[in-house]
């Protein structure tokens, strides 16, 4: 009972509710833009992208992590959602680790992989709009 307290105690309200939440923990069958990325850790982060008028209107994701690279990648989500995609490019690894207060240092890694997939789904979003015929023909294989 004591370890459960402490895990609850030693983090912040953000941390907890981007770690616990599963709102974005999605995999839409044809994203606008879609990034995938493995960690040193083998830690792996697949990031879905939908944009309507160059804002982004949800981002959802799918891992295989821990539950550190689950908070980060819910709160890229999180922060993202709602913002041009110009804005989205401004979210860092340094603006996930201080939105959650208390990702622990030896897993900063996390943010960097959350927002490195994040980047990657951005772009292909991106490619996607100067051939935009491709994006009725677009799956994303499991």
């Amino acid at each position: 009972m004591t370890e459960k307290n402490d895990f609850y105690q030693q983090h912040s309200l953000k941390y907890l509710e981007m770690a616990l939440s599963y709102d974005h923990s999605e995999t839409p069958a044809h994203p606008d833009g879609y990034g995938k990325k493995t960690g040193d850790c083998q830690d792996t982060i697949e990031m879905f992208l939908m944009v309507r008028n160059n804002r982004i209107d949800s981002v959802t994701f799918a891992t295989d992590g821990c539950l550190n690279t689950h908070a980060c990648s819910n709160c890229v989500a999180h922060l993202a959602t709602g913002k041009t995609v110009d804005e989205a490019w401004e979210i860092t690894p340094e603006t996930v680790i201080d939105y959650l207060e208390t990702l622990p240092e030896d897993n900063h890694h996390c943010a960097e992989l959350a927002v490195g997939a994040f980047y990657l789904a951005l772009a292909d979003w991106r490619q996607m709009q100067k051939q935009p015929w491709k994006t009725g023909y677009r799956t994303v294989a499991r």
